[in-house]
């Protein structure tokens, strides 16, 4: 909308569109699972907003489908970006694997603006094709239960790649398949600092911390008792969703973990939510127990 009251569209490509709190799960959320997405935050009397939003748009176009963005007029649309605490505009998010990874605030120079898109749009490139396949057979060891021939492989991967993070994450939890915690997490710890925040890497390390605190939880059977003594138990249903998201009953732990928030969302610091997230990483993204879980979590959080 300029500002005479006329609405300013996003140029009509397939790569830039105008979202809205209806429509983010599906623009952000879940199309971030494909492609990275760039949410642009903006208002119709932001002046910096009118200088960023076109060189953000003609960055996205330059990348030719690499990375998608959405743009968010937060007047007319204010639940999400409530929620990821925009408090000044512009303000300007990147989402990858359903989360955001990166962003910055206010009107920056064409050239950083770029290199800020570059950034997003590698965040799904593809490892060489030799690496890949290498990593891709490994991944099969695993899922096949050979869990120490998985671990060698992922090894031998990253002594010709020490920054690959998907075989640092896949050797972190070959270690996690042969019940050795302790290892995982000192490999985990290990792993160099630029690829420190990848999504594989941060998917693994919620794994280990949902692993550790349930071994601290209890007995399955002893929190179904103490819940069933009294539904209102927080503290119970929350150990149970954590206990039975280790044996591998994850459905179950996210049903309980919306339960809970539903009945009290801002119980122990809104432990319902955190836990949730971390439940959410710690599964494949495109998961459908991850997908599901995430709509039913934003409908209530924006009901």
């Amino acid at each position: 909308m300029d500002l005479m009251g006329t609405k300013t569209a996003a140029p009509a490509t397939g790569d830039i569109t105008e979202g809205s709190d209806a429509t983010f799960m599906a623009d952000v959320i879940e199309m971030s699972m494909k492609v990275p997405v760039i949410v642009d935050f903006w208002a119709t009397w932001c002046g910096p907003c009118k200088t960023l939003g076109p060189a953000i748009e003609a960055a996205v176009t330059k990348a030719e489908g690499r990375v998608k963005l959405v743009k968010i007029d937060v007047d007319r649309n204010p639940g999400y970006s409530g929620q990821l605490q925009v408090q000044s505009i512009p303000t300007v998010y990147a989402f990858w694997q359903g989360q955001p990874v990166d962003g910055f605030q206010g009107a920056l120079p064409p050239s950083e603006v770029n290199a800020f898109v570059e950034k997003t749009a590698n965040l799904a490139g593809e490892p060489d094709n030799g690496l890949a396949d290498a990593i891709l057979a490994a991944q099969e060891m695993l899922d096949s239960g050979a869990a120490a021939d998985a671990a060698e492989t992922f090894a031998a991967i990253l002594q010709e790649d020490p920054n690959n993070a998907a075989a640092y994450a896949g050797l972190v939890s070959a270690y996690l398949a042969l019940d050795d915690v302790d290892q995982a997490e000192a490999i985990l710890n290990g792993a160099p600092a630029a690829i420190s925040t990848d999504p594989a890497l941060e998917a693994v390390a919620a794994r280990i911390a949902l692993l550790r605190e349930a071994a601290n939880a209890g007995p399955v059977a002893d929190l179904e008792a103490r819940l069933a003594a009294d539904e209102n138990d927080h503290q119970a249903r929350l150990d149970l969703a954590t206990a039975l998201h280790a044996k591998g009953r994850s459905q179950e732990a996210v049903d309980h973990l919306l339960d809970l928030f539903r009945r009290d969302r801002e119980w122990n610091d809104a432990a319902a939510k955190t836990q949730l997230f971390k439940v959410f990483d710690a599964l494949p993204a495109k998961d459908p127990i991850v997908l599901a879980g995430r709509r039913k979590l934003s409908s209530m959080i924006f009901a």
